[in-house]
């Protein structure tokens, strides 16, 4: 595991890495986007594609958990260049802050200008059934720690980066309008994101629900933090794997997630590389 780097060996890193990538491919990614637990096929819908190991790329992390194949697949889809992250770090498997996110600071330095962020999650929402998806319009941050917290590298970001708005609300329009027209079933709603790796209690469950959180996951937001702070257009799609009602709470497993996720991977496909098609990139 790489140990953490000071604010300047931070930016060496990630220029360092970039710039290992940038050979291995022929165009820079326009979007990024990363993927969740059983959620791994956008990249597979790109044309041209070339993939490049995590295990190969300096400095990068490599994904400890089920289901995520540790590759960077870049390719082109709807005349865009998208690099898709199949697989993904948590702050549960021991990595800090700053390695759980160092990949969009790369893929930022790589040319991305739009992240998108995928996860599977556990529904609070009593109207949240499994295998429905939820357009992330906002989150509630309870993790222990922050990729901000440090030395600031104004290279990367500003100190301070304003969270009145953290996911587009351009591209949740365009996905709340995809969603609708192919007739899939998307709510917007706030994501709370906990360091896991143990799923919550019932109390815990009432606890997330009664201070305002409509699904609960071990991700997601830490990637979003660093890709505000690098001035990146953020969207975020969770997909609902379990109900967490506490009052008719049920034991479920790694296994019934990834299921319930393989599930509902097409309708996330589909509205992820509809909007990738549809969205306009932003020049500067």
């Amino acid at each position: 595991m790489t140990p953490p780097a000071t604010a300047a060996d931070l930016h060496s890193q990630i220029q360092e890495s970039a710039e290992f990538i940038r050979k291995k491919i022929t165009q820079p990614p326009q979007v990024a986007v990363i993927l969740g637990t059983g959620l791994g096929r956008v990249g597979e819908h790109l044309s041209d594609i070339q993939r490049v190991a995590y295990s190969e790329i300096p400095h990068f992390p490599v994904s400890t958990v089920e289901s995520h194949r540790g590759e960077l697949v870049v390719g082109t889809l709807g005349g865009k260049v998208v690099a898709a992250m199949e697989g993904r770090f948590h702050f549960y498997e021991g990595y800090t802050m700053r390695q759980v996110t160092y990949p969009v600071r790369v893929l930022k330095a790589l040319g991305a200008k739009v992240l998108m962020v995928s996860n599977a999650c556990g529904g609070m929402n009593p109207s949240y059934e499994p295998g429905d998806l939820m357009i992330i319009a906002d989150h509630i941050n309870l993790m222990p720690g922050n990729p901000l917290i440090g030395p600031n590298d104004d290279r990367l970001g500003i100190r301070f980066p304003d969270m009145s708005a953290p996911y587009d609300p351009e591209l949740i329009r365009l996905a709340s309008q995809i969603a609708q027209e192919q007739k899939i079933r998307a709510h917007q709603g706030v994501y709370v994101a906990v360091a896991g790796p143990n799923l919550e209690t019932r109390a815990e469950y009432k606890f997330l629900r009664a201070i305002g959180s409509d699904v609960v996951g071990m991700s997601t937001v830490p990637e979003v933090l660093a890709g505000v702070h690098a001035g990146m257009r953020v969207f975020g799609l969770s997909c609902v794997t379990d109900k967490c009602i506490p009052e008719t709470l049920k034991a479920t497993t790694v296994e019934e997630v990834i299921r319930v996720a393989m599930g509902a991977e097409p309708k996330i496909t589909q509205l992820m590389t509809q909007m990738i098609e549809r969205m306009k990139i932003q020049d500067g």
